[in-house]
């Protein structure tokens, strides 16, 4: 049940002073790009909560390592069992982070990062904010022209999930620009740029500085 879990997940925190990661924004933003970075020089400090989701897998993509793939009715009954810290859909597709995948982390002894939309930001903010206390982190792509570049490019996403994706983007930088909602600010205009600004922000550099959002990606 959530209450054990999750109570169990507080106690760990509790005993360390890193505080876990939220990672949120538009998917082509570069999140997964800038984690995997972030994984391969760093082992063992970070952990990776692994969402359920209900979509299928994209080329290259691993069962239990990029998410965990299931079917609707099996999400569902997690939902319906408390497992969820938060869960959200989008394009038909279910995703979620569940209790048990930030436990694991937790129980391995590292820093726990959370690849979340702002839908889940939002139930973490009204549920769990005192108890995670995380630092929120959101990448933003430098343009919307850029980011339906990215998605093109990726050749698995329809010209309908495209602009699905791009609208939902104008919506997570919209709640991104309001205040007090996202601790750091990083566009992705440039991959070497956008590791060094996170790096600092993990390792909680008090010197960094937040990126301003890109002017062209509003409703």
């Amino acid at each position: 049940m959530l209450f054990r879990s999750f109570a169990s997940f507080t106690r760990n925190i509790s005993m360390s002073s890193a505080r876990p990661i939220v990672i949120s924004g538009p998917s082509g933003s570069g999140k997964s790009t800038l984690l995997k970075k972030l994984f391969a020089d760093k082992p063992g400090q970070f952990g990776f909560s692994v969402s359920h989701t209900t979509r299928s897998p994209r080329a290259g993509e691993v069962d239990g390592k990029d998410y965990n793939f299931v079917d609707r009715d099996s999400f569902l009954a997690l939902v319906k069992q408390d497992g969820f810290i938060e869960h959200a859909e989008f394009s038909k597709n279910l995703y979620g982070t569940s209790v048990a995948a930030v436990q694991k982390v937790a129980d391995e002894g590292s820093r726990c990062i959370l690849d979340i939309d702002s839908q889940g930001v939002k139930l973490i903010k009204a549920h769990h904010l005192e108890t995670l206390n995380p630092i929120f982190i959101f990448l933003s792509p430098p343009s919307l022209a850029e980011l339906k570049n990215r998605l093109t490019n990726r050749g698995s996403e329809t010209d309908a999930t495209i602009q699905s994706r791009l609208e939902a983007s104008v919506a997570e930088v919209a709640y991104a620009r309001q205040p007090n909602i996202y601790d750091f600010i990083i566009v992705n205009d440039d991959l070497d740029r956008a590791y060094g600004k996170l790096t600092k922000v993990v390792e909680g550099d008090a010197n960094v500085q937040s990126d301003e959002l890109p002017k062209d990606l509003h409703a």
